[in-house]
């Protein structure tokens, strides 16, 4: 049975109703954030690689412990409700050799090895599939879950970011975008980009985000799992 939160008496819930009216709500944060331990602690497991992965799932993990991002909008006008989903999962774009784009699904997995091992398959079915957009509809084991939307522009190292989304109907979905590594001394400095809807949360809860990725990144050893 799907779970919805008690607006009324949410404490940001002046906020939620003022930017639920807005047609454009989201709001954007763009960083850069140093990648050069997550590197170093890949390189050392029995299989190395998996930097994108990596980054995905630290994300992801931020994304489930952290109630805003489970929450998305649903309905519409005085029936539009707010959703709280038991989990988060990815849809990232995924280049194919004649360079169209898929999305894949990334099933959230709290351990990396495991993580990586699906989403590795998943990416991989959508560089061999044909052009256009093939993702599987969702099993049983989705029926709870919410996604985000991923994206990796490893040409350019950003500094501001702008995701295309449909500005009628009820978009509520958390995007990411991660950009090209650049080299600094020791810092390998990774643009990460954050787009989120302003009804759902605030400049705290985005900015906590953004920290706790930079933390998982300068510690990694604490949820890579080999």
């Amino acid at each position: 049975m799907a779970n919805y939160l008690d607006t009324a008496s949410w404490p940001r819930r002046d906020a939620y109703a003022l930017f639920l009216g807005f047609e454009q709500a989201f709001f954007s944060l763009c960083t850069r954030l140093d990648v050069a331990p997550l590197k170093a602690a890949l390189a050392r497991q029995a299989r190395p690689g998996g930097l994108s992965l990596a980054c995905h799932h630290a994300a992801l993990r931020l994304a489930n412990e952290q109630l805003p991002f489970r929450l998305r909008l649903e309905g519409q006008g005085e029936l539009t409700r707010v959703r709280v989903h038991g989990r988060v999962d990815a849809s990232t774009t995924v280049l194919r050799g004649d360079d169209s784009f898929g999305f894949a699904h990334l099933r959230w997995q709290a351990g990396f090895s495991d993580f990586r091992a699906q989403a590795g398959q998943a990416m991989q079915a959508v560089r061999d599939g044909p052009p256009g957009f093939h993702e599987p509809p969702p099993g049983p084991e989705d029926a709870d879950a919410a996604l985000m939307y991923f994206t990796t522009l490893p040409w350019v190292h950003f500094t501001s970011f702008a995701h295309a989304r449909p500005l009628k109907g009820l978009d509520s979905v958390p995007r990411v975008a991660f950009g090209r590594i650049d080299a600094d001394g020791t810092r390998q400095w990774l643009p990460v980009a954050l787009d989120v809807h302003h009804a759902l949360m605030d400049g705290v809860h985005a900015g906590r985000f953004l920290q706790g990725l930079e933390a998982a990144f300068a510690a990694p050893e604490s949820w890579l799992d080999g």
